[in-house]
């Protein structure tokens, strides 16, 4: 057996175990290479229940790993070649696997590389809720996490092929891992150590009655994004979320609301203290002026509906803003760059980051963002479309400056 050769000076191992999840596992090895990574892969037992070898070194440009391999006559000891690596991501890892891992077993291909493994880990667990919560595999998770290893997921949504239904316990999608692992290979600023950042995510809820709401499609994951982000560069990090299917990152303070009063009190709460606030959420411009306490019967015919405006909250946290770097999204179809700053002057931001939902790849719930830089005096940046983890980077880089450019006195 021979291994391929890296295209890049980066080569990610990726252990693939024995969830149904692993089906996936070609879609990451392509998501990876896009990136310009070399890439090499292990199937665990398991993992070849689902997969075959055939479809992982397809996608993988190269023969995979297994223990079929592990002791065939060769010159070099495979796990240990497997081991030479900048970085490890484990898809589709069961509770069997992360038991093995925690234990320091050895016992197969997978986990005796593991064992050898310098760089970074990063864990994309895939099982069903009651097996995620069960006091056993979050001792395993605490441990791993206690030695450096990371983790992305479990989200919430369906999962099986038999009925299991919705929940916690989906894999994190091979976009999202792609770009966590290539996070993970470049170097970090450890810029905003000692800072504290507040991000707001998501959107807001405005029930009607019980049961009805007005909302928006926005997935989270452009706020949950500069959260990640601000955390590994150091900083104290509080994300305020409205209703997403997205798990509390590891590592931030998480505080989930539903309304956009209750995302008010909670944004100006938390920065109180703050370096700095980057408001991401979709906030609802209206609430019901009175809402119904019991759901309503359906009636015939038109109904109107009395709406009242929401407060601003960036334009409530503008008018106070201290020291503090202020950052504002806005979301425009036309003239968009005029109203951001506009909008960024009138609400005392020091730059908003214009979102365009008409453009392809850019509309709600997707993986990569494209935006424009707009500062309050009309001068402004156009980016180029990146994954949303690019463009909080982007963001922060431009708020250290800003927070750098303060007066000390």
């Amino acid at each position: 057996m021979t291994e391929a050769t890296p295209a890049s000076t980066s080569c990610v191992l990726v252990i693939v175990g024995g969830s149904m999840a692993a089906v996936k596992a070609p879609s990451v090895l392509r998501r990876l290479r896009e990136q310009g990574l070399g890439v090499r892969a292990i199937a665990t037992r398991a993992a070849l229940a689902f997969i075959t070898e055939l479809s992982l070194s397809t996608a993988a440009d190269g023969l995979v790993g297994t223990d079929a391999h592990w002791f065939e006559a060769r010159p070099d000891a495979l796990h240990l070649t497997h081991a030479r690596v900048d970085g490890v991501v484990v898809v589709a890892a069961s509770a069997e696997l992360l038991a093995g891992a925690a234990g320091g077993h050895a016992n197969d291909l997978a986990l005796a590389s593991l064992l050898s493994v310098r760089g970074p880990v990063l864990w994309v667990p895939a099982m069903n809720e009651a097996m995620w919560r069960s006091p056993a595999v979050q001792a395993n998770v605490e441990r791993l996490r206690s030695w450096g290893h990371r983790f992305l997921g479990p989200e919430v949504g369906a999962f099986g092929t038999r009925g299991e239904g919705s929940g916690l316990g989906r894999m994190a999608e091979p976009e999202d891992i792609a770009a966590r692992m290539l996070t993970l290979l470049r170097p970090v600023k450890r810029d905003l150590e000692g800072m504290r950042v507040v991000v707001s995510a998501g959107p807001t809820r405005e029930y009607l009655d019980p049961v009805r709401f007005i909302s928006n499609p926005s997935s989270g994951k452009m706020g949950f994004a500069v959260a990640e982000e601000a955390r590994d560069r150091g900083a104290d990090v509080t994300l305020v979320t409205g209703p997403v299917t997205l798990g509390d990152p590891p590592g931030v303070t998480t505080v989930r609301i539903e309304s956009a009063l209750e995302l008010r009190d909670a944004v100006v709460a938390a920065a109180a203290d703050a370096d700095i606030v980057v408001m991401t959420a979709a906030v609802a411009d209206y609430r019901a002026a009175e809402q119904a306490s019991e759901k309503q019967a359906k009636i015939a015919g038109d109904v109107t509906i009395h709406l009242t405006p929401n407060p601003d909250i960036l334009a409530h946290l503008g008018a106070d803003k201290g020291k503090r770097v202020l950052v504002g999204f806005a979301m425009e179809t036309h003239a968009g760059v005029e109203r951001a700053a506009a909008k960024a002057a009138r609400k005392n931001a020091d730059f908003i980051l214009l979102n365009y939902p008409t453009r392809e790849g850019t509309a709600f719930g997707g993986d990569d963002n494209q935006v424009t830089l707009v500062r309050p005096d009309g001068r402004h940046e156009d980016w180029p479309r990146v994954s949303k983890r690019e463009v909080a980077r982007r963001l922060l880089d431009e708020a250290v400056q800003a927070a750098h450019a303060r007066p000390t006195v």
